[in-house]
């Protein structure tokens, strides 16, 4: 035990070298390629899960006081239900694609064959530590690949639990896991990789994207970014619901009383993206929302009535939102708040408790554009409206930053301004009249564009992502074709050039001599 603390606690070059060497040996041994080993490990993640689902909600909490119900949705049903998809259908996805061939090479046929990358790097972020480390793991285990998972040091007590779980359950001669900080990661850069993946932010990811580079590794990034809500002002924000319930007296009287709930779709659906995934440090979470200007007082009188109905009047009591993950990000999260140009535009919430590491909901109205809360990714519980003239000017806002976001939604019953939205803004992904939501679709991707990222996962998605599509092509030796091969004539040019063409008549032609 004291040599395995006092090696975690000197992990250098040398050591990333011995755990690559070892993982190394093991997939040219074959190890991870079998179906066998496939299904194994992945149903020992699901057993390790299902089995310490306590425990990991509990790091959660310890990490970020994250509700236990957002840890069991956002992380551990999340993580199972890949597992299970995987199980599921892994067999099919590794089963090699039939291909079409023409005239060129015939007689033949072809086909594309996944095959494993190798050794694979993960490093993961802090804000969802336990799904966003295992559910890449669980693509490079289905296709077959060995793993290294680097785990954030930011979330301590989830690296912690994941290092132990993962030696306990999975093949620890193909699967590893490696705690630390900089120093770690640095080390772990310095080797050759298959692929690495890498869920943080754009300062980091360039640093992983260079160190890849250097060995020609590919890369997949799921990055952030500042994802826009459009408001059309033509929605109703309320939708009542009549529930009539029946009431049966002693005397067999029947009545019924009729109760109107009256919620607020819109608004409720954009507070669970943002303030109910993580209070806002989510990097699908909605960051600034764009509306009408005669539009934006109904809109923040309904968000005002809801997050109190949601979270209190002093919402930094409530346990039902996550804390900030540290003091860094806290006093990152206030000197947006403080910046003068914003501190006069807070118009609900504001409340802090540096202590605690709490800041309650916060809306801030009519921002300047070029203030420091519109101009980087909050990944906090602040909230900007921008108002413009007309719906259609969002979409102005939206491209004029210059950069291309993980997500961007829209709530409007206007199908032709659904239209112009899918047209007109580049995303990761889009959603309409919700958010956050297409992270549950597993036959969606998943990934960023530009300054958001690169790749995509989940799903078949997440084999493919660790997967190298080979092509293959079958032949025998019967029909060769003689234009290939010196002297090369007149007729054989054009009959090479028919050939090509894939025209049955034209090769008719240069066979028969006709020009």
């Amino acid at each position: 035990m004291a040599r395995e603390v006092e090696k975690k606690a000197v992990f250098d070059t040398d050591s990333a070298k011995e755990v690559v060497k070892e993982l190394r040996a093991s997939f040219v041994a074959g190890k991870t390629k079998s179906y066998e080993w496939r299904v194994a490990q992945l149903k020992a993640l699901l057993k390790m899960t299902e089995e310490n689902e306590p425990q990991i909600a509990a790091a959660l909490r310890d990490d970020l006081s994250k509700p236990e119900l957002e840890s069991y949705i956002y992380e551990i049903a999340m993580l199972k239900n890949s597992c299970r998809l995987a199980l599921k259908e892994m067999k099919r996805w590794i089963m090699p694609e039939k291909a079409k061939t023409s005239l060129t090479t015939f007689p033949s046929s072809a086909e594309i064959v996944s095959e494993p990358l190798g050794v694979v790097l993960v490093i993961s972020a802090w804000n969802y530590p336990f799904l966003l480390s295992l559910d890449p793991v669980v693509g490079a285990i289905a296709a077959g690949n060995a793993v290294v998972l680097k785990p954030s040091e930011i979330a301590p007590a989830t690296a912690s639990l994941l290092a132990k779980l993962v030696a306990n359950y999975l093949d620890s001669s193909c699967i590893k896991v490696v705690e630390g900080a900089v120093s770690e990661t640095s080390a772990l850069l310095e080797k050759k990789w298959d692929k690495i993946f890498y869920t943080g932010n754009g300062r980091v990811a360039r640093i992983v994207m260079a160190a890849a580079a250097k060995h020609l590794t590919p890369v997949v990034l799921e990055l952030g970014g500042k994802s826009p809500v459009i408001v059309d002002s033509g929605i109703n924000l309320q939708v009542s619901i009549v529930l009539i319930l029946l009431h049966v007296c002693f005397l067999c009287d029947l009545h019924a009383d009729i109760l109107i709930c009256v919620f607020q779709v819109a608004t409720r659906r954009i507070i669970a993206g943002k303030w109910g995934c993580n209070n806002g440090q989510a990097c699908i979470s909605p960051d600034y929302i764009i509306t009408t200007k005669d539009y934006a007082p109904k809109l923040l009188d309904s968000f005002k009535r809801e997050l109190e109905q949601f979270y209190g009047k002093n919402p930094l009591e409530s346990k039902d939102l996550s804390r900030i993950v540290n003091s860094n990000h806290f006093a990152r999260l206030s000197k947006l708040l403080d910046e003068d140009k914003v501190s006069g535009k807070i118009v609900h919430g504001g409340e802090r408790d540096k202590n605690n590491l709490k800041i309650a909901p916060t809306i801030l109205l009519d921002v300047p554009l070029d203030s420091l809360i519109m101009n980087e990714e909050i990944f906090g519980p602040l909230l900007p409206i921008i108002m413009v003239d007309k719906v259609e000017d969002s979409f102005d806002v939206i491209n004029s930053s210059g950069t291309k976001p993980l997500a961007a939604y829209l709530f409007t019953n206007k199908e032709k301004l659904k239209e112009k939205f899918v047209a007109t803004v580049s995303a990761g992904g889009l959603v309409v009249n919700d958010t956050t939501v297409h992270l549950a679709e597993h036959t969606l991707p998943f990934g960023g564009v530009g300054d958001s990222g690169m790749g995509a996962y989940h799903g078949k998605f997440s084999f493919d992502a660790f997967s190298h599509k080979k092509a293959v092509l079958y032949r025998g030796f019967a029909c060769d074709a003689f234009v290939r091969y010196p002297p090369y004539t007149r007729r054989k040019l054009r009959l090479l050039q028919a050939l090509l063409g894939g025209s049955l008549l034209s090769i008719i032609r240069a066979l028969l001599g006709w020009s």
